[in-house]
């Protein structure tokens, strides 16, 4: 463990967040021998504290801060305080996401072009061309282990998957496998190989499944160039007189004020926390709060279009049973608008445990068809629906001046609608997930619908000019040259994958970019 730096220690990157892009991020900067200092709001967890009860797991590692909603999606009305189901923890969502690894597909890269003019949408090309992505990707799949790529083996189907190839044959389906997961099949980097246990949204006791919580940040730390300082809240980005930020305000875990002193800041808190801390950060310089002079700071939230779909069967499946996303349908993620939708969807193998089967299938609802679907839980099987949404600058992060946040500061106001697009896609991406199980017998299909987001995505999106994003390709804000965005919010686009492999792919090419700045003395 290193000594801890001085809080005028103005030599230092300091990292918000230590999730796929800050506890990447993070890593890969200290083992270049740059001194880092990451804060995280949450709690250091490793997998023996883990909990493998549902709700449980919930009160110790979810992010339940208070937010507050609006728009017509269902979330703003069934879970209003509860806009996004992530992490506030050491290893932020790495902890509690399932481990699906995808890489993007090269039309995603170049939305705009590939899609032309949607109405209503706020489209544009990310400014990358996707060839640059291609070593990086594989340096990613290499750091999580994802199976099925670089020789590593696939994981076995429990049962939920045996269902869902079974249907997906039967419709003829060719791309269905246990999929890309960062979740080993067999011993890696010092972990050992997936025991099937279920509970991978509790965080994985058996550390089979890469997060950045018992990977990247020890070994950050290891290298005397890392120091993580838990359960400290940043409030806001201090800058001088020339417009540089150069140090953040955070607050420990006892309510105490601290100012670290940083060369350069990267925000890495998630597509909801990141914005509302640029916009908290406000100043008479900054007005409409950092990296905003286009306005876009918030904008384009996007958080996939989802959904579900479970089938019950005269016998048990038991789905809970085994890796819980390890299985997908790809067939559908390509881009065919003869479907009546731009871009496409993944079907991928989902569980639920009990108590929050009972909370999402219908929040507050009871009765005869609701019991007799829990009555069955045993003879279910599920999937999760999973598809590119439209960015629309309506959609958008907001301050709620009228609620605060334990520390003071207003809160984020999540506001999302549903584009006409990510309708049509939804309701063909059920119909043809209730086919699915309906081609292998199922008795009674339930299609459900989304609960609250576990894909933050844009708000503070990647773009080649100014004035239609805030950062530039390397993930830098276009007005400060030493301000970073490393996270999920930098996307563009949202394109059909599980966002996370490609979070983590931008961060260690954001790495390289930031220690070769800094060694030309421009950083």
């Amino acid at each position: 463990m290193t000594a801890p730096f001085d809080l005028n220690d103005d030599s230092v990157v300091v990292i918000i967040g230590t999730g796929a892009g800050g506890g990447v991020l993070a890593n890969e900067l200290a083992q270049k021998g740059i001194s880092v200092v990451s804060l995280e709001a949450g709690g250091r967890y490793l997998p023996e504290d883990y909990i493998n009860d549902e709700w449980d797991s919930f009160g110790q590692l979810a992010w339940t801060d208070p937010r507050s909603t609006s728009g017509d999606w269902r979330v703003a009305k069934d879970f209003s305080g509860l806009p996004a189901w992530i992490v506030k923890a050491v290893g932020g969502t790495t902890t509690h996401w399932a481990g699906a690894s995808l890489r993007f597909q090269d039309h995603e890269w170049k939305a705009k072009s590939t899609y032309g003019d949607v109405q209503g949408a706020n489209l544009l090309d990310w400014p990358i061309d996707p060839r640059e992505m291609d070593d990086y990707y594989t340096k990613a799949e290499t750091k999580l282990g994802v199976t099925r790529t670089g020789g590593r083996a696939g994981l076995p189907g429990n049962n939920n998957y045996k269902v869902f190839e079974a249907g997906a044959k039967a419709l003829g389906y060719k791309e269905v496998h246990t999929g890309r997961m960062a979740i080993n099949s067999a011993e890696y980097d010092g972990r050992m190989a997936c025991q099937q246990t279920g509970f991978c949204f509790q965080g994985c006791k058996w550390g089979a499944k890469w997060s950045s919580a018992y990977t990247d940040i020890p070994k950050g730390e290891a290298t005397g160039h890392l120091e993580v300082r838990e359960r400290c809240h940043v409030m806001r980005i201090e800058h001088d007189k020339k417009g540089r930020v150069n140090g953040v305000v955070y607050v420990d875990a006892k309510g105490k004020q601290h100012e670290q002193k940083a060369r350069i800041v990267c925000v890495a808190g998630n597509s909801i926390e990141s914005p509302r801390l640029l916009l908290n950060s406000a100043s008479s310089m900054f007005p409409d709060g950092l990296a905003n002079s286009s306005g876009q700071v918030g904008r384009n939230y996007m958080r996939h279009m989802t959904g579900s779909v479970y089938g019950v069967f005269d016998q048990p499946v038991r789905m809970w049973r085994g890796t819980t996303m390890a299985g997908i349908i790809q067939d559908e993620a390509r881009h065919d608008p003869s479907r009546g939708f731009v871009g496409g969807y993944e079907m991928e193998t989902l569980s639920l445990g009990l108590p929050f089967m009972a909370a999402f299938l219908d929040p507050g609802g009871w009765g005869r068809e609701f019991t007799t679907a829990l009555d069955h839980y045993e003879n279910m099987a599920g999937m999760w629906l999973v598809g590119e949404d439209m960015p629309q600058e309506t959609n958008r992060i907001t301050l709620n001046h009228d609620i605060k946040d334990q520390h003071g500061l207003p809160v984020a106001n999540v506001h999302f609608d549903d584009h006409p697009n990510d309708i049509a896609m939804r309701s063909h991406a059920y119909k043809q997930g209730i086919a699915v199980y309906e081609a292998v017998g199922a008795t009674r299909v339930f299609p459900t619908p989304p609960y609250p987001s576990t894909h933050n995505m844009g708000t503070n999106r990647m773009s080649e000019k100014a004035s239609d994003g805030v950062v530039n390709k390397h993930g830098q804000s276009h007005d400060i040259a030493n301000l970073f965005v490393s996270d999920g919010s930098q996307f563009t686009t949202g394109a059909a994958e599980n966002p996370t492999l490609t979070i983590v792919a931008l961060a260690i090419r954001q790495a390289d970019y930031i220690a070769s700045e800094m060694g030309k003395k421009t950083l």
